[in-house]
This record gives C-alpha cells, sequence and structure tokens, in this order.
C-alpha cells in the first residue's frame, strides 16, 4: 500500500536561495517552453531577494522534500501575488495550499486593502473556486503572439496633421505618466492594475518597466511614441521589452482620449513590430484583458494570434 503524502507549507524566509534553485530552474523552463520568455534573469533577482531572507511567501514540502513556492510584495496599502509554482510531479492541490496560505496572510496583513495578482503561466480557470471564495473578482486575459517573418504593415498613409511618431527618449518617461493615467481613466485595467489611476502610480509602473528587469529588459529602440507638434506633448506611447534575444513584449500601449479612432495605435504597434523584425526577431508578444473588445480585434487585424489564457484577480476590502 503506498504511503500517505505529508504535506507541510512553510515559511519562504527559512529557505537560502541555493534550496529553492531547482524549482527556479525548472520554473524559468517552462516560461521558455510555454510563453517564449527567458525567466533567468527575473529567476536570479528572485534568489537575490531570497538571500536576503527579506521575500514574503511560502514554501511547500512534501514528505520533506521541496515541492513549490509561492511569494507576494507589499506596496503601501496593497499586496501583490507575484507568483506561485510547483514542480511537475506534485500534485495540483500542493499549489492552491500554497495560494490559500498566502491569500490569507494578505488578507489579514494589517493595512492592506487591496490584492492584485496575474498569473500568466496558468490557464484561465485553474484556480478560480480558490480566488472565489476569497473573494476575489477574476478577469479573463489573453497572452498573443506575432510571428514577425510574416509580417507587412498596413498601408496607412501620412501621420495626422500636427502629430509626429518617434522613438522612445529618455524624455519621455514623466510625461509618460501623465499620458497613462489620462488615458486609463474609468478603463476596466485600471481596476486590474490601480497604478494606472494616478501619476504617482504610473511612475512606479514606469519604473518596473524602464529601469528594472521585472519584465523583461525595456527596449528603447522599438518603443514608441506620438508627439503632438504643437507643444510636443505626449499623445501616444508603446513601451516594448525584450523578453528572449529574439522576442519582443508590448508592456504598454496607450493613446489620449480626444485622438482615439484615427488608427494611432495601430500605427504604434506596427513600427514597433517592423522595428524588431528589420533587427531579425522573431516574434512579438502582448497580454490584453478579453472584454477590451476593440484592442482583442485590432490586435487580431494586425496579425496576433491567442496563444494562452489566464486569469487576473482582484480583492478589495474598500469596494467588495
Amino acid at each position: 500500500m503506498a504511503s500517505a503524502v505529508q504535506l507541510e507549507i512553510l515559511d519562504l524566509r527559512h529557505f537560502s536561495a541555493s534550496s529553492l534553485r531547482p524549482v527556479l530552474e525548472e520554473e524559468s523552463r517552462v516560461w521558455s517552453e510555454r510563453l517564449h520568455w527567458d525567466y533567468r534573469s527575473s529567476a536570479d533577482l528572485l534568489l537575490q531577494y531570497l538571500d536576503s531572507r527579506i521575500l514574503p511567501g511560502y514554501v511547500a514540502l512534501e514528505n520533506g522534500r521541496i515541492a513549490g513556492y509561492a511569494f507576494c510584495v507589499y506596496e503601501e496599502r496593497k499586496a501583490i501575488i507575484g507568483d506561485v509554482f510547483i514542480l511537475p510531479h506534485v500534485s495540483q492541490g500542493v499549489e492552491e495550499e500554497l495560494l490559500r496560505h498566502l491569500i490569507d496572510l494578505l488578507q489579514h496583513s494589517p493595512g492592506i486593502e487591496r490584492i492584485e495578482c496575474q498569473l500568466l503561466l496558468h490557464t484561465h480557470g485553474l484556480h478560480e473556486e480558490v480566488f472565489r471564495q476569497s473573494g476575489f473578482k477574476l478577469f479573463r486575459r489573453l497572452f498573443m503572439e506575432l510571428e514577425l517573418k510574416d509580417f507587412c504593415e498596413f498601408s496607412s498613409g501620412p501621420m495626422p496633421d500636427g502629430l509626429a511618431l518617434y522613438p522612445w527618449r529618455e524624455s519621455d518617461y514623466h510625461p509618460s505618466s501623465y499620458l497613462i493615467a489620462d488615458a486609463y481613466e474609468g478603463h476596466l485595467d485600471s481596476f486590474i492594475n490601480d497604478q494606472y489611476r494616478t501619476v504617482s502610480g504610473s511612475l512606479r509602473f514606469l519604473h518596473n518597466i524602464v529601469r528594472f528587469p521585472g519584465c523583461g529588459l525595456f527596449d528603447p529602440l522599438s518603443s514608441r511614441t506620438i508627439v503632438r507638434s504643437r507643444d510636443g506633448s505626449l499623445s501616444g506611447l508603446l513601451l516594448c521589452s525584450r523578453v528572449r534575444e529574439d522576442v519582443g513584449h508590448i508592456t504598454q500601449v496607450c493613446v489620449a482620449k480626444h485622438l482615439r479612432g484615427l488608427g494611432l495605435g495601430l500605427r504604434l504597434i506596427e513600427a514597433c513590430a517592423a522595428n524588431l523584425r528589420d533587427r531579425n526577431f522573431a516574434g512579438l508578444t502582448l497580454t490584453v484583458t478579453e472584454e477590451n473588445a476593440n484592442a482583442v480585434e485590432l490586435y487580431r487585424k494586425i496579425g496576433f494570434v491567442e496563444k494562452h489564457s489566464f486569469d487576473a484577480m482582484v480583492w478589495d476590502s474598500r469596494h467588495p
């Protein structure tokens, strides 16, 4: 008769980076296989935090051996569930137990009013029950990919009068925060990620994308802005990061509200894709909330294909 499995959930801060390295190496392999992302820089960053013993989270031990982990980060009155991952031979119930422990920790942490989570590796609906039982709202998001070898620009014609398309410049950093906050006012994605709601939050988002290797390595050569010639103000923005040597990922694309409907989003994406194609990149990826039907339609028109879907989860004690 098979022996019973003994499961323990322990504080992540009790474990060294070396003890969790095999789990992160396996996770890096899965990121590369499923999403064509090189996760090694993110894994190295996590290992640094683990060495410092400051990263909140849990480790699952199955019969005394490490089976997986989950971690979170705190941001003022908000917490973000960064990831949960188990080794291939481990049962799915272990992953859900890690999530239950982490959610319970965060919902009972003093001062925490909001929890956000996007588990990009995990298929839509996989952990729906765990999150719904804890009062989260769920939103299906799509992971889409464009093969650049077959990409051809549309015949867009000249830019509208008074607007010009430019590569990213360092001077665009602060103006971009105002554009993002304005463009996402009242938008569903500002409910999923509350950084979009304010200029200060948008600056934190930009810091994570442009100056921090949290979502690949920022690629200024393929990132684009649309500028109003009259006063130099930003009217559109596309940020792209390199997530593998030959794969780019659009981390942000937005257009000023009063200029929507002019095809500016299309121009931004085409300029980014053409730049990457000419630099011999193989693919370009992005994520989009399924309910954002206009954006999904645009991406499909360009040639993006849905490869995977996952969930964004939000818990807010102020808006149950």
